[in-house]
């Protein structure tokens, strides 16, 4: 690991009562599996939410004890089994504590749900396709780790987006500058996946995106684009660019 672990560590007998109730609340077992590794050791790598752990996707269960109220720092260090530099985790200082955020997220109730569907209707906010209701999940508009649960009787505040749609945006949002760092509220607000209805970009970067689906008998159409596409040996996001930009 390198010597620069011992800096970082956070003994257990170092935190205040204050923090060792809050760590104690959580009863959730990913975001409780890193709490307690943490008490033990004084860090957890993602090598060990990887390796020990079997986690695949470290950083969710970094977001889980976060999104409980936890504060924790985030460290680079030497990974003993590559050689590379990883991310550590120590706790925060008990003067960051997100207040308001003990047992995580709050369950949104049907009638919101309901509020939501009539809002914008039974559809995917990304890819504007019609869903089933059970399909459709309501998330923040700009990440809980970011705002918070602030608005919540606000509509405008949430989204409906499917479960493709979901962890396509928490893998951007968690690899996203302005969510590693700044965490400024006002870079959210005009991202695409906060408001892809107006944008101005997609997680920090120059870009712009169009989902699109083809349904029914639209189909036959899509086959025909991705035969043209095959033909010229390009893909069909490519294909698509050439066409309108003979529009243009």
């Amino acid at each position: 690991m390198g010597n620069d672990i011992d800096d970082i560590k956070t003994p257990k007998d170092s935190l205040s009562e204050e923090m060792l109730l809050l760590c104690n609340s959580v009863k959730s077992k990913r975001p409780r599996t890193v709490i307690d590794h943490i008490l033990k050791h004084g860090f957890i790598t993602t090598d060990e939410l990887n390796d020990t752990y079997g986690y695949d996707h470290p950083p969710r269960a970094i977001r889980d004890v976060r999104e409980n109220g936890i504060p924790l720092q985030t460290h680079r260090v030497v990974s003993p089994k590559t050689g590379r530099k990883i991310a550590a985790y120590t706790f925060g200082g008990v003067g960051n504590i997100r207040r308001g955020r003990i047992g995580g997220r709050k369950a949104f109730s049907k009638k919101f749900k309901k509020l939501l569907i009539e809002r914008y209707g039974a559809r995917d906010a990304f890819t504007g396709e019609p869903l089933e209701e059970r399909y459709l999940q309501i998330d923040h508009r700009i990440p809980y780790p970011v705002a918070g649960e602030e608005h919540t009787e606000n509509v405008n505040q949430y989204m409906l987006i499917d479960a493709t749609s979901q962890r396509a945006k928490s893998w951007s949002c968690e690899h996203c500058e302005n969510f590693l760092s700044f965490r400024g509220i006002e870079n959210c607000k005009s991202c695409f996946w906060a408001f892809p209805e107006s944008y101005t970009h997609i997680a920090m970067k120059q870009k712009r995106r169009v989902d699109v689906v083809w349904e029914g008998k639209e189909t036959c159409h899509y086959d025909v684009i991705l035969e043209r596409a095959n033909k010229e040996n390009v893909s069909i996001q490519e294909y698509i660019k050439r066409l309108v930009q003979k529009q243009i």
